[in-house]
């Protein structure tokens, strides 16, 4: 009779147990980050009172996207999904606050003709007034394509100027500056001369530390992005500090008052360093206008 040697029973010591279980838990908290917080996109929606906001704005509505960094990781189909949600907002205005493309990933230029694709989306974008000031990376890359590339898909860029929008005789002011961080911001340029005393202005900032100099300048709203919200918040811990950029560690998220100024910090559509997001969404910001006291 032959007699075959049974394989020996396998056991998994308490120490393998725990690696294993570590590096299970590691990559679904990847895979998380990188697939599913990556993409799901949030809808905040904000009330902004206004002090010399004219009753003719009240209840003016106003969208903003930030940060799409396309397409390193930010697909095309992403960002559609952002269009397409922001249409359903039915917005009176949509600002778009900076970095469409992506500094470092690939040669400039080439990442700066990534704008013309990512324009050509952002052009679906339904209302009545739309308006973009650059960021850093689009800065960095080669601003001329960028604002080239929103102006042939019918999106002014405001490079230290303002434009009006004009209801029942009464205006608000958009200004837009250069990037804080990368360029030369002008604000005394952006500032509407022509503005009345009781006439508002919002500032399109793409850095929102800048906002201790907007301050001082008769600003009533700046909204911002670049901090991308810190991206990555980790439990306890929270944003490391390496994922915080110039211009972006003292405003991370969310809103402020910075003296008269309010501040709104968007959280942003893309990501830079790695594809991924932890507890940190990407976001579309809905703000009403409303003046103060009602």
């Amino acid at each position: 009779m032959q007699v075959i040697d049974a394989p020996p029973t396998s056991t998994i010591s308490r120490r393998r147990f725990l690696q294993f279980s570590a590096l299970a838990a590691g990559g679904g908290l990847v895979a998380y980050a990188g697939l599913w917080d990556r993409h799901y996109l949030e809808i905040i929606e904000q009330t902004i009172r206004l002090r010399r906001l004219p009753q003719a704005f009240h209840g003016l509505r106003i969208a903003q996207v930030s940060d799409i960094h396309y397409d390193e990781y930010a697909e095309p189909s992403f960002v559609r999904e952002v269009v397409r949600r922001v249409n359903t907002l039915h917005p009176d205005v949509v600002v778009l606050t900076g970095d469409f493309v992506t500094d470092g990933v690939q040669p400039r230029h080439r990442s700066a003709l990534l704008s013309y694709p990512c324009a050509e989306i952002l052009s679906g974008i339904q209302c009545p007034h739309r308006f973009a000031s650059l960021g850093n990376h689009d800065t960095l890359v080669g601003w001329e394509v960028v604002v080239d590339a929103l102006k042939v898909h019918g999106i002014p860029t405001l490079l230290n100027n303002s434009l009006p929008v004009e209801r029942d005789g009464a205006r608000l002011w958009f200004a837009g500056i250069r990037s804080s961080s990368e360029d030369f911001p002008e604000l005394h340029e952006a500032m509407p001369a022509l503005a009345a005393p009781n006439e508002p202005v919002i500032l399109l900032a793409h850095e929102p530390d800048y906002a201790l100099h907007a301050s001082r300048y008769g600003v009533d709203l700046m909204l911002s992005g670049h901090t991308h919200g810190g991206q990555i918040r980790l439990p306890v811990f929270g944003t490391p500090g390496s994922m915080l950029p110039r211009g972006g560690r003292l405003f991370v998220r969310g809103y402020f008052n910075v003296g008269p100024l309010q501040l709104y910090v968007n959280r942003g559509i893309g990501t830079v360093t790695v594809p991924m997001r932890f507890r940190c969404p990407p976001e579309i910001t809905l703000f009403t206008l409303q003046p103060t006291g009602t």
